[in-house]
């Protein structure tokens, strides 16, 4: 695969990712009850108390941390920044261990009392998050060292 293809198969997912991050988790961070009206949050009758302290911690993680350093992976490697490989790792990382996470927080808690959460969405989006995130890795691992700034 040409070094110009595999920059885009991490650039274009890695927007569009980056875009709904910013939608889906950025906003309900500073209020999650509009990230419920919105639907991209679960309401606590749907996954309790505990459920939606988790899922707002997961916002706010999203927002001071993974946000940041998805864009500043996704900007450095346009830009050709000295150390956008290691941001964007650190970024694909999350990437692979969040989707992880939340799938087996909600397969765990299925059965638990006030939790009532459809999964279907989540065994479709989740598991392609996640490979995208794992391939990305191995590109980048795959063309470390390649050049002098990983531009190419």
């Amino acid at each position: 695969m040409s070094r110009g293809i595999e920059r885009w198969w991490l650039q274009i997912p890695g927007w569009l990712l980056l875009a709904y991050l910013v939608y889906a988790q950025a906003i309900p961070a500073f209020d999650y009850e509009l990230g419920v009206r919105m639907g991209t949050q679960e309401s606590a009758q749907t996954i309790t108390e505990v459920g939606a302290a988790f899922w707002y911690g997961f916002a706010f993680s999203d927002l001071v941390i993974y946000i940041p350093l998805l864009g500043i992976g996704l900007i450095g490697q346009l830009l050709a920044f000295p150390w956008w490989r290691v941001v964007l790792s650190a970024a694909l990382g999350i990437t692979v261990y969040w989707p992880v996470v939340v799938l087996a927080t909600a397969v765990d808690a299925r059965d638990a009392s006030g939790w009532n959460i459809d999964e279907t969405d989540y065994w479709i989006v989740l598991p392609l998050i996640a490979v995208w995130a794992l391939f990305g890795l191995f590109l980048l691992a795959r063309t470390a060292g390649d050049d002098t700034n990983g531009s190419q």
